[in-house]
């Protein structure tokens, strides 16, 4: 299965204190190879930029951060970001780059928890739109 996961799930797997997280779990399936995960440049980048927040210090040391971030580019099938414009589709304007990685790579699902792109008919771009638990149960 094929997945591009929202950079929320990938900072919400770092964060994460419980292994039985469903983000946590969707990273665990990437890394024992249940899933392959699409990442690229630009959402490597929105994680980082993410995780360099100050308010995130508590959680994660900057090295830390950082280390998350290149084993993650080094563990994912890392893509060419989709070329722009992208099609409108959502809500918001600056996670349609998602949905255009998602379709150019032949994803079987996104992954997110982002209101704004779980709102979206998925029927119409064939691909499943999914939060990190229905992943997870997905794949037993």
């Amino acid at each position: 299965m094929r997945v591009v996961a929202d950079a929320n799930v990938l900072v919400s797997a770092a964060l994460s204190r419980s292994p039985q997280a469903p983000s946590a779990l969707t990273l665990d399936a990437a890394l024992d190879r249940r899933i392959e995960l699409i990442t690229s440049p630009l959402l490597l980048q929105e994680l980082a930029t993410v995780l360099a927040r100050p308010r995130l210090r508590k959680y994660v040391s900057t090295e830390e951060a950082l280390r998350f971030v290149t084993d993650l580019a080094a563990q994912t099938t890392l893509l060419a970001d989709p070329p722009g414009p992208h099609q409108p589709v959502c809500r918001d304007p600056r996670d349609d780059y998602l949905i255009a990685l998602a379709i150019s790579c032949g994803a079987d699902a996104l992954v997110t928890g982002d209101l704004d792109l779980l709102a979206i008919d998925a029927a119409q771009l064939d691909i499943d739109i999914l939060t990190p638990r229905q992943l997870v149960e997905r794949l037993g």
